[in-house]
């Protein structure tokens, strides 16, 4: 039995999740765009703030902030490891755990950033329909918080 092509309009048309990837990565494009001087990506942004904390995290929370798993986590860690960006460090309180370290250079690196960063942002939002950003992070944040039945 074939899926009639009015069911593929319909998922096209009314689809959260594919107007929620589409619309992901475009927004990737956008920012890895405005990143690409900096030799990052949008993720690596990312990543690199969600380490900026006044006491190096361990792998679980940051993962947790990203939607990540660890297992991708851990991978996605390993070219700002060879750019000299981040350590992986043994917790001194527990040494089967490791603790995430922004290096100098890649906190220098992320405020270098954080100004085009804050431009592309705010023109992204301006264009926005409305300039409801306060109300589309809403959402989006909502839709963060699903689980499966």
């Amino acid at each position: 039995m074939n899926v009639p092509f009015s069911t593929t309009l319909e998922v096209r048309d009314t689809c959260l999740c594919l107007h929620a990837q589409r619309a992901a990565r475009a927004l990737a494009r956008y920012f890895d765009d405005a990143l690409r001087p900096f030799g990052l990506t949008n993720g690596q942004f990312s990543l690199l703030m969600a380490l900026n904390r006044p006491e190096p995290p361990s792998i679980a929370p940051v993962a947790q902030l990203l939607a990540m798993d660890r297992t991708t986590l851990t991978a996605a860690l390993k070219p700002l490891q060879k750019k000299a960006l981040i350590e992986i460090i043994p917790d001194a309180a527990d040494r089967r755990s490791r603790l995430l370290l922004l290096t100098p250079k890649g906190s220098a690196l992320l405020a270098e950033a954080v100004p085009v960063w804050r431009q592309t942002h705010a023109e992204l939002e301006n264009n926005l329909l409305n300039g409801n950003g306060d109300f589309l992070r809403s959402m989006l944040l909502s839709l963060g918080n699903i689980t499966p039945a």
